[in-house]
C-alpha cells in the first residue's frame, strides 16, 4: 500500500527555527466525517488489548470520529471548559480504555491517536518464535516479546514547536500540515475539514515524535526560509504577477512532493484494518523496514476510493528501523538462525550477537550466547602481517 494525499495541496512552507512547517489544503472538505478532541487531563491510559495484555501510556487527548450514514455534512462537537475543583493527589491516576478503538455511539468512535499506530509497531512478531528451534530460551517460547518498550519524546519537548504551532497563520482551507525539523520529515497530519483541522491544529505539541527529531531539534541551526523570486521582465500586468505567483506554488508543491516528501510518499505499507466507519475504514501501517531510509508508522481513515481523510505519522529512530527490520527478518526464516544469518550475509554468531545487542537477548539460551560471544573473540586466522622468505632479512 501507499499513501493517496489525493485532493490535498501543498501550500508554501512556513519557519520558525529549525522547525518547518508545510500546510496541506484540502480542495473539497469531506463533510461526511468529522473529528473533535476528547480531553482526559494527566491520567496515566492503561489499555486492556487482549485478556492477558496490557497497554499502558500517558494519553493527553483521544479523537472522536463522527460521520454519517447517508453522507450529510456533519458537525463538530464544541470545545468543553471543565472546572478543575480538586487539587492533585500524590498518587498516580489510572484511566482504563477498554479498546483502543471503541464505539460510543452508532456513528461514534473514540480511537487514542498514535497509540494505535505504536500498537502495532511494539506488537510486530509479539510472540516470539514460531518455531521451537534450539537457539531460543524459555522465557522466548513462554512469553515472546514481553514487555516491549521503545522511547519517544512529546511534542513540548521538541525544541521551537510549540512557538511554531502558536506563531504561524493557518490557511483557508488548511486540513493538515507536514512537520519537519532540520528539514527531516519528523510528522504527517491530515483532517477531513478545515474546522477540525483549527480545533485540532495545537494537538500536536501533544503528539509523541521519534529520538531523531528529538535531537535535530537540539543540535540543528535554523533551516533555509522559501523565497519565490519572481522574475520583473515578464509581469507587465496583475494578470502576469497572478500567474507568476501560481507557477511558484506549483513549483513549490512538486519540489515538495517529489522531493522532501518523497521518503513517506513513495514507501511501501503494509496496513492492518482496524475499525468500519460506515464508508471509512480505520487502519494501521507499518513500514517496510528498510535500513537507511525513512520508515514511518501510522494510522488512517480512507474513503471507499482509498482517498485519505485522516492521517497521523510517527518517524522511527534508526535503531527502531533496525529492530523492526531484524524481527521481520527472523520472522521471514522461521525463526531459525542458520538460515536468517545466510539470508542476510553474516555469520550465525554475528546474527546472535546482533540479536543481543538490539535489546532480545534474553530470548536465546544463555549457553547459545556464551558460545557465539566466545565466536566473536577468536582471533582471524588470517594473519595481515607478509611472510619473510627463509633465509631473507627485512630491509
Amino acid at each position: 500500500m501507499k499513501l493517496d494525499l489525493t485532493g490535498l495541496t501543498t501550500r508554501p512552507a512556513q519557519v520558525w527555527g529549525g522547525v518547518r512547517l508545510v500546510p496541506l489544503v484540502r480542495d473539497e472538505p469531506i463533510t461526511s466525517l468529522r473529528l473533535h478532541a476528547q480531553l482526559y487531563g494527566p491520567a496515566v491510559g492503561l489499555v486492556d488489548v487482549d485478556p492477558r495484555t496490557d497497554y499502558m501510556s500517558y494519553i493527553p487527548h483521544g479523537f472522536v470520529a463522527t460521520w454519517t450514514d447517508d453522507g450529510m455534512a456533519a458537525a463538530a462537537y464544541g470545545t468543553e471548559i471543565m472546572r478543575q475543583d480538586a487539587l492533585p493527589c500524590g498518587c498516580m491516576p489510572l484511566r482504563f480504555h477498554r479498546r483502543m478503538a471503541k464505539r460510543t455511539d452508532k456513528n461514534r468512535l473514540r480511537f487514542l491517536p498514535m497509540n494505535l499506530a505504536i500498537q502495532g509497531y511494539l506488537a510486530l512478531h509479539f510472540g516470539g518464535p514460531q518455531v521451537v528451534w534450539e537457539h531460543w530460551s524459555q522465557r522466548a517460547i513462554s512469553r515472546g516479546l514481553s514487555p516491549r518498550e521503545e522511547d519517544a519524546f512529546v511534542g513540548a519537548d521538541v525544541r521551537g514547536l510549540a512557538d511554531a504551532l502558536r506563531i504561524f497563520e493557518i490557511h483557508p482551507g488548511q486540513c493538515g500540515m507536514l512537520v519537519y525539523v532540520a528539514d527531516a520529515l519528523a510528522a504527517a497530519f491530515v483532517v477531513p475539514h478545515p474546522d477540525d483541522y483549527r480545533a485540532l491544529h495545537a494537538t500536536a505539541i501533544e503528539d509523541l515524535y521519534g529520538e531523531l527529531i528529538f535531537h535535530y531539534a537540539m543540535l540543528s541551526m535554523p533551516v533555509q526560509q522559501f523565497e519565490a523570486k519572481l522574475s520583473g521582465s515578464h509581469v507587465r500586468t496583475v494578470a502576469d504577477l497572478r500567474a507568476a505567483a501560481n507557477q511558484q506554488l506549483v513549483a513549490w508543491s512538486q519540489f515538495h512532493d517529489g522531493t522532501m516528501a518523497a521518503g513517506l510518499l513513495d514507501g511501501q505499507y503494509d496496513a492492518r484494518r482496524v475499525y468500519e466507519l460506515g464508508d471509512f475504514t480505520l487502519s494501521r501501517f507499518l513500514p517496510s523496514f528498510q535500513l537507511k531510509r525513512e520508515n514511518h508508522i501510522g494510522e488512517l481513515i480512507t474513503d471507499h476510493r482509498g482517498r485519505t481523510a485522516y492521517l497521523k505519522t510517527f518517524r522511527l529512530s534508526e535503531n527502531q528501523i533496525r529492530r523492526g527490520y531484524l524481527l521481520t527478518q527472523l520472522a521471514r526464516y522461521d525463526w531459525h538462525l542458520p538460515s536468517a544469518a545466510v539470508g542476510l550475509g553474516v555469520t550465525e554468531a554475528q546474527l546472535g550477537l546482533r540479536i543481543e545487542a538490539a535489546g532480545f537477548g534474553d530470548l536465546l539460551r544463555e549457553d547459545i550466547l556464551a558460545h557465539y560471544r566466545a565466536e566473536a573473540r577468536k582471533p582471524s586466522t588470517m594473519d595481515s602481517s607478509p611472510v619473510m622468505p627463509t633465509g631473507s632479512t627485512p630491509p
